[in-house]
């Protein structure tokens, strides 16, 4: 295989079955982020079971569970250190089947949780070390696959390869959105409220079997020479890149609260702040995501031609603009709901089609897995993983017009970072 000598690196040609590549990433990356997000969309149903009610508020097991939603946030970033150094020190491919075994057996556990009836304080400890355990896997899987993908890609299409990140996890949510919604529209209340929220969690542990045989004939995309190079310590991109570990966090942090709040807790806040049905909802955020998935392919092309800076500025200003009017639009409607979710996932998309490409391109290729790893899963721990629990607090607290605003000046704070981005749509990726 001929190199091409590129300064002080060595960069192999791209894959040679760039589609297996695609599939290996996607089929995996979707598997592990439905276990991910069946979670949100259940977040209702296990309230009511794993948690003992409130006299004083019906909103305090709600609270509580979205609580353990940002609990396994923060297991994140030890994620994305762990099995982003894996990735460095091992391999792509070796990290990326660690990630999704750990994740099919938390989202087992997650399944056969007691009640809080039957096992009283051992069933929200049981869904807290689920949740742990969901977080180590997609903070390792983010790493890994962003540079996996990154690193598959031929010249000039880096950016195509890079939305693939969004595509399959766009995929994952919308298959655990239909699957909850057919179940809420077909089971009586009752039956979804004893055992029906269960069924999409132990379907997630088997389909991440499926993933895993496939990410098993994967090709490794770490060059030999990295692969004979010394390993990186655990902490050596922190150490040597300080300021791109920072980079990491200010392109993220608006992107990740954004994108929870648009594609994760937005069906929740309608139904708290607008009253709409929970099945209307459900609908609304399934519609919408397919809607998402189509523009993801078509923001990484753009970017690839006209570079990253343009999309990640339409992002952050177009959020900052219109968070607080497109949020207060929302009304008991499904119509305008799906309406907010699309005009929503249109902006979104300038920073989603590209951000597995714009971390990857920060950092060299000896560190690149544990470089993005970790700042970028505190970042999203931070911001994007509380994110349900701040916007339902507003409402606690009866003040659900603050939370829009804080949505809007993350965004522009994120859009200063972008106004000083360098540009690496058309570098050459060290490998």
């Amino acid at each position: 295989m001929v190199a091409i000598m590129t300064g002080m690196h060595t960069v192999p040609p791209p894959t040679r079955r760039p589609l297996r590549q695609l599939l290996a990433a996607s089929v995996g990356n979707a598997v592990e982020w439905y276990d991910w997000y069946a979670y949100t969309f259940l977040a209702t149903y296990i309230a009511g079971q794993v948690f003992p009610k409130s006299a004083d508020s019906s909103l305090v097991p709600l609270l509580s569970t979205f609580a353990v939603f940002a609990v396994g946030f923060f297991m994140r970033p030890v994620g994305g250190l762990l099995m982003g150094a894996v990735a460095d020190r091992r391999g792509r491919r070796s990290a990326l089947t660690v990630t999704i075994l750990l994740m099919g057996g938390s989202s087992l556990l997650v399944g056969l949780t007691p009640t809080y009836a039957a096992a009283g304080l051992l069933a929200p400890v049981v869904l807290v070390l689920a949740r742990l355990l969901q977080g180590l896997s997609v903070g390792g899987e983010f790493a890994a696959s962003t540079t996996f993908l990154v690193e598959s890609a031929g010249p000039g299409r880096r950016g195509l390869f890079s939305s693939f990140q969004y595509v399959s996890t766009t995929l994952g949510q919308l298959l655990a959105s239909g699957v909850a919604a057919l179940l809420v529209n077909t089971l009586a209340e009752d039956r979804m409220d004893s055992w029906g929220w269960r069924v999409p969690f132990v379907l997630g542990a088997v389909l991440s079997l499926a993933g895993f045989w496939i990410r098993r004939g994967a090709e490794e995309t770490r060059s030999a020479e990295q692969a004979r190079a010394p390993r990186p310590g655990l902490f050596e991109a922190l150490r040597r890149h300080p300021r791109e570990s920072l980079l990491i966090g200010g392109i993220t942090a608006g992107g990740t609260l954004a994108y929870y709040t648009w594609t994760s807790y937005l069906p929740t806040y309608a139904e708290l702040t607008a009253g709409v049905a929970k099945s209307d909802a459900l609908l609304a955020g399934t519609v919408s995501l397919a809607f998402f998935a189509l523009l993801q392919p078509v923001g990484g092309m753009l970017s690839d031609r006209f570079g990253r800076r343009p999309p990640l500025l339409f992002f952050g200003l177009g959020f900052a603009l219109l968070s607080v009017p497109l949020l207060h639009a929302l009304r008991d409607s499904f119509a305008v709901l799906l309406l907010v979710q699309c005009a929503g996932m249109v902006l979104l998309t300038g920073f989603t089609s590209i951000s597995a490409a714009v971390n990857a391109e920060v950092f060299p290729p000896r560190v690149r897995a544990a470089g993005i790893g970790f700042p970028y899963s505190l970042t999203v721990a931070l911001f994007g993983g509380t994110a349900p629990y701040v916007g339902t607090l507003f409402e606690e607290l009866g003040r659900p017009g603050i939370f829009p605003w804080y949505v809007a000046v993350l965004c522009l704070l994120s859009s200063l970072v972008y106004l000083r981005l360098p540009e690496t749509a058309h570098r050459e990726l060290a490998r």
